[in-house]
């Protein structure tokens, strides 16, 4: 009997050992409670749109890395109103955006390489229908969704940002 709880204790303990959880494959996706807490580790620069004489002012964060331009505003929960995101090119270029996993209306501004809005657009949060600038262009702005009508901001205005000069 002394025997039969000594196997059972070992059967038992080894039972236990065998049956650990296998690694899961890391998520690039922020949790459901912490994506809008995740603090951004984006640089942020003062933009100014100029529009019939008034001058709009935000803070932008600056995604420059491929890899930060395929996150963009994916998962936030909100925009403040003076807030936005900027995606800068290399070089001037047709761009294409989408909103998979964004939460949040945006207003994409296309930007031509002289700093004027080519495009202006309300994107539709989680939709993965393609938004294209029609134009070659070297930045994109990402403000809240209808935030770009509300201040009367049209195509032709002008964008500086940083030290003034765009980049």
């Amino acid at each position: 009997m002394i025997l039969n709880r000594a196997m059972l204790a070992v059967a038992a303990a080894a039972a236990l050992l065998g049956c650990r959880a296998e690694p899961q494959p890391v998520s690039t996706q922020a949790p459901a409670a912490a994506r809008s807490q995740v603090a951004s580790s984006l640089d942020a620069v003062p933009l100014q749109v100029r529009s019939d004489g008034r001058i709009h002012r935000f803070t932008a964060e600056v995604a420059r890395t491929p890899d930060e331009q395929a996150q963009g505003m994916m998962f936030r929960e909100r925009i403040g109103p003076n807030e936005a995101m900027l995606f800068p090119f290399p070089t001037p270029r047709v761009a294409s955006f989408w909103m998979k996993n964004t939460l949040i209306p945006l207003d994409i501004i296309f930007i031509r390489a002289d700093g004027t809005i080519a495009r202006i657009t309300t994107a539709v949060p989680h939709s993965l229908d393609q938004v294209l600038s029609g134009e070659p262009v070297s930045t994109v702005l990402e403000i809240a969704g209808g935030r770009a009508a509300e201040l009367g901001i049209k195509e032709g205005d002008v964008v500086t940002w940083g030290d003034g000069q765009g980049r």
